[in-house]
């Protein structure tokens, strides 16, 4: 039997009481902005999938992050991001400081744009 997670509930299962709330209710954000994109585990973490890879999220000992699975998908979001710690394609923050609804919503709407652009121009 694998210690990996099978599923978005196992993984949550896992970390602790503080981080789980704030993974939850970032769950229940990017389904609201993507509630076509089905839910998985890649990598070993929670993700979101329509088509090809939307988003994911998790947490460490440190901090909880939102992965955007795009180098360039945190570009336009530069200002909005101030204060938070960022790299590439992964935000992170603290469990008593999530990422703002709203922003999270604009974050998987442009990757979800991301995603379709990329998709037309290799037909896959």
């Amino acid at each position: 039997m694998s210690d990996r997670p099978a599923t978005v509930d196992e993984y949550l299962a896992t970390v602790e009481d503080a981080q789980r709330g704030a993974l939850q209710a970032l769950r229940e954000q990017i389904c609201t902005a993507a509630p076509d994109a089905e839910e998985c585990i890649s990598y070993g973490q929670p993700a979101f999938r329509q088509g090809r890879i939307v988003c994911g999220f998790g947490a460490t000992r440190n901090h909880c992050a939102l992965y955007m699975f795009s180098n360039t998908s945190l570009e336009p979001f530069v200002q909005e991001l101030k204060g938070f710690d960022t790299s590439k394609g992964t935000i992170r923050f603290q469990p008593d400081r999530p990422l703002p609804a709203a922003l999270v919503r604009r974050l998987v709407k442009s990757r979800l744009a991301e995603n379709a652009a990329s998709k037309n121009k290799t037909g896959r």
